[in-house]
Order: C-alpha cells, then structure tokens, then sequence
C-alpha cells in the first residue's frame, strides 16, 4: 500500500508544480491519462504536454489531497478533493474545488490508466459558466456514460 500512496504523492505534487515530465514518469509507455475536462491522452508525452498546455493553462494555485488509497491487485481507487485558481477568459481568479474518486489500474508499479469520477456541474458553476453551456457539457457526459 506505502507504494501506491507514494505514487498517489508523486502524481500529485507534479500536477500541482506542472511538471510534465514528473507526471508522465509515472505512466508505463503507453498509459492513458483519461481527464473529466479534457478528454483521454495516451502515452507520456501526450500526459506531460495535457498537464501543462491545458491544466496550467487554465487553472494555477492547484492543490490535490488524495485520502489513503484502497489497492487490489493492479488495481487502487481513492477519494480526493482538487482545487485551483482559474484562469479562463472571463472567468479568471474564480476559486474552484471539488470532491472525486481516482481510478489508478497499475501494471510493473506504473499507471496504466488513470481515471476519475467527480461532479462536472459543481466545478462549471464555481467557475461561472452560462447555465446553457453546463446543460450542454451534463447532457454530453449523460450520452457517453449510456450503455449501448
């Protein structure tokens, strides 16, 4: 367990600093960051340039606190809450926080996929989106998480 909590440390500290690099270390090769904002990224360098093309680009002052993880086999979730500072256009200095669960699937002590679950409502609001373009970005998640 100390190894996946060491890990959870690692990736947070290189997301708050944006430090690409650090972050795609800690995929295997061909790992998938799979973000609620941006969408899926696959492979170290697409993971390092998302975290400072997109997430640092849009949000500073980041902070992301994981709780103890729970780990079975190549697999480990944990609770966090996440927070920033935005950035967008029109938007910018609005402090954003939310709760989520991290979905970490681990192969040779590496992310193979990472994941997460948290209220894409909560974080459009705090940041002060049109109520319009929230329905939009609900109903477009609703759509892809139907079962076929």
């Amino acid at each position: 367990m100390s190894d996946v909590a060491a890990l959870l440390g690692a990736f947070s500290r290189a997301v708050c600093k944006g430090d690409g690099r650090a972050l795609g270390a800690l995929f295997a090769e061909d790992g998938v960051y799979h973000d609620g904002f941006y969408g899926e990224f696959k492979g170290r360098e697409a993971i390092g340039d998302m975290l400072e093309k997109l997430f640092h680009r849009d949000g500073r002052d980041f902070f992301w606190r994981f709780e103890p993880p729970v780990a079975s086999g190549d697999t480990a979730f944990a609770r966090f809450r996440f927070g920033y500072v935005t950035r967008i256009p029109g938007h910018e200095g609005r402090k954003v926080a939310f709760d989520g669960i991290s979905e970490f699937r681990l192969k040779d002590g590496l992310i193979a996929r990472y994941s997460e679950m948290w209220d894409l409502g909560v974080a459009m609001t705090q940041i002060g989106f049109a109520p319009e373009r929230i329905v939009k970005a609900l109903n477009k998640r609703i759509a892809s998480s139907r079962p076929d």
